[in-house]
């Protein structure tokens, strides 16, 4: 055997996990770990195909490890695992169910993301407060805002400045197991009396002001969105009223659901498909008198200690091949038109992902003020510990 063919032998599947170990436990360099397994030269190569990796993207050093907030159920485990196999960077995901939390976390500092998740109304709170940088588009060569549905990417750009890129939208409806719960549930009215009659200790509400407290206010013919002191006041009567009937109070609702403990609950589109998907007797409905459509985006903080990781990421998470899996594997509908061309005939096609515009119409955007109003805040926390 030549020197030339030991040195470049294709590398084993057992080699290969025991050089990622070494790397993770930063006993050596990505630079080596690249050269060693071969990956460097794959990446170049990779580099070059359209709609993969892109050299402008990984052009830096990217560390060994990174960091991302985002949402219960919103991820595809495999996209991680392939962007940590390409690049080394073992990716950490921390998971929460509300803005707020969010937010609160950030202004705390030191959260250790370089990336995270955060919802349309929320873009301009972050840039006012100086949490989030303005987006160096030059490092997502795989964006393009041509493609993208202005309906729903709007809100990333704040003065002309881009400061998230979008990751998909979705609306806010109700989740029902129609093996348990019979009667019709069309409308949040219909959600919180079902709560307290037939599907009494079995329903949850979002952790979660926004939701919870909007779709309250829907419930008794008041905007998602409103901060008036006598519109609270009411949907405080509500869900005080409602609270003893409840199974819990929480934004990850899936488990729950599934082992059938929760029959009802509050419900996003990609947990909503999930569970339609796996366990068709849970109907997913959006309340004809309102509610929630939002669109989720991804963001850089300033505090990021690897932006470098955190633009590779997104970059990543931009390019079609890629988001078309997540989406897939979500269940959310995409806000790209390269990707949905991408998408098979039955995601398209699902009314719990894409939804009629009819159903649609009478859906709001969540509101800025709603972040930091101190009277929805304060409602949530007496509800939550009435």
């Amino acid at each position: 055997m030549t020197k030339w063919y030991r040195e470049n032998a294709p590398i084993t599947a057992d080699k290969l996990a025991d050089e990622l170990m070494r790397l993770k436990r930063g006993s050596v360099s990505r630079r080596h770990f690249l050269g060693v397994t071969g990956l460097g030269l794959a990446t170049a190569v990779l580099a070059r195909q359209p709609g993969l990796f892109n050299s402008t993207a990984y052009a830096e050093d990217l560390g060994t490890q990174m960091s991302i907030a985002t949402w219960p159920n919103y991820h595809d485990p495999a996209t991680f695992e392939a962007f940590t196999a390409a690049t080394g960077v073992a990716v950490e995901v921390n998971v929460f169910g509300s803005n707020e939390e969010m937010l609160a976390k950030l202004q705390a500092g030191g959260t250790g993301w370089d990336l995270f998740v955060p919802t349309n109304y929320t873009i301009s709170t972050y840039v006012k407060l100086g949490l989030i940088d303005e987006l160096d588009l030059s490092k997502l060569p795989n964006y393009d805002a041509s493609t993208e549905n202005a309906r729903f990417t709007s809100e990333g750009v704040v003065e002309g400045k881009t400061y998230a890129v979008p990751k998909n939208w979705g609306t806010t409806g109700i989740a029902v197991n129609s093996d348990k719960i019979k009667a019709p549930v069309a409308s949040w009215k219909d959600f919180f009396e079902i709560a307290m009659t037939e599907g009494d200790g079995r329903a949850m509400v979002h952790d979660y002001q926004l939701t919870t407290i909007g779709n309250a206010l829907v419930s008794l013919g008041f905007s998602f969105n409103s901060i008036k002191p006598e519109e609270l006041a009411k949907a405080e009567e509500l869900l005080i009223k409602v609270k003893p009937h409840l199974y819990a109070i929480n934004s990850d609702y899936q488990p729950a659901m599934r082992a059938t403990d929760a029959w009802m609950t509050m419900c996003w589109t990609n947990d909503g498909a999930q569970l339609n998907r796996d366990m068709p007797e849970i109907k997913f409905v959006l309340g004809k008198d309102g509610g929630e459509i939002w669109s989720d985006f991804y963001a850089i903080p300033k505090s990021a200690a690897n932006k470098a990781a955190g633009y590779a990421l997104l970059d990543y998470l931009m390019a079609p091949n890629s988001a078309v899996k997540e989406h897939i594997a979500n269940g959310a509908p995409t806000t790209d038109s390269r990707v949905l061309k991408l998408l098979p005939a039955d995601v398209t096609s699902n009314k719990i992902v894409y939804p009629d515009e009819a159903a649609l119409s009478p859906l709001e955007f969540g509101a800025a003020v709603t972040l930091t109003d101190p009277g929805r805040a304060e409602l949530m926390a007496r509800f939550k510990s009435a």
